[in-house]
């Protein structure tokens, strides 16, 4: 066999590729895909303005595309909802699955704070009030999941919103200060990048 005859040989177990149309532009997915996809990301109520700003469309038809996947969800029995509140759409979970909910976040998460957890609790020990985007800058991921936990758990509680951006504000609880047997932020060590204490924490000692 000739180095001609492999090269075709090969080539017959290749994928078929054709070159790109430079005049072509990728299709665009429609209008309430993109809104469903932007609104699962976001922890925070988003308005149709800045919706519309996103995906380049008029806001009118933004707002009907948001209230059409509002009743489609609604009608199809979907687990989560889409709300229009404090001036922004946001998805939530459904009232009556609530108590299933939170038995996951508390019983199908690990019993004990995760790494994490430790580093996004100790910015915001340090830094509070705080939003979950500062929080992210100084950590340098996303951190909604990992609030959402100590939501969850008591360790922290929303204090407002910030004045530039209107964002969500995050504080530590008085749960937080038991938890480390502490009278107030004031008396937390002046250096901790971390929260050591807290990785004795468990479900099962919160829960007594």
């Amino acid at each position: 066999m000739t180095d001609e005859d492999a090269d075709q040989s090969v080539t017959g177990f290749l994928p078929e590729t054709s070159e790109p149309d430079a005049g072509h532009e990728a299709a665009v997915p429609p209008l309430a895909t993109l809104l469903e996809a932007i609104l699962l990301v976001t922890d925070e109520p988003v308005p149709a303005l800045t919706l519309a700003h996103v995906v380049e469309q008029p806001t009118n038809e933004v707002e009907r595309a948001l209230e059409g996947l509002a009743e489609e969800y609604v009608a199809q029995g979907r687990g989560f909802t889409l709300r229009h509140v404090a001036g922004g759409w946001r998805l939530y979970t459904r009232e009556d699955c609530a108590p299933f909910v939170e038995r996951f976040i508390l019983d199908g998460q690990q019993a004990r704070l995760t790494q994490a957890a430790l580093e996004t609790l100790a910015v915001i020990a340090y830094r509070q009030p705080v939003t979950r985007q500062r929080v992210s800058a100084v950590r340098g991921v996303n951190v909604d999941g990992v609030v959402r936990t100590l939501l969850a758990r008591g360790l922290v509680a929303e204090a407002g919103s910030d004045e530039e951006t209107g964002a969500t504000r995050y504080r530590t609880t008085s749960y937080f200060l038991e938890r480390l047997g502490l009278q107030s932020i004031e008396e937390l060590p002046s250096l901790a990048p971390l929260l050591p204490e807290l990785a004795d924490m468990s479900l099962d000692s919160m829960s007594s």
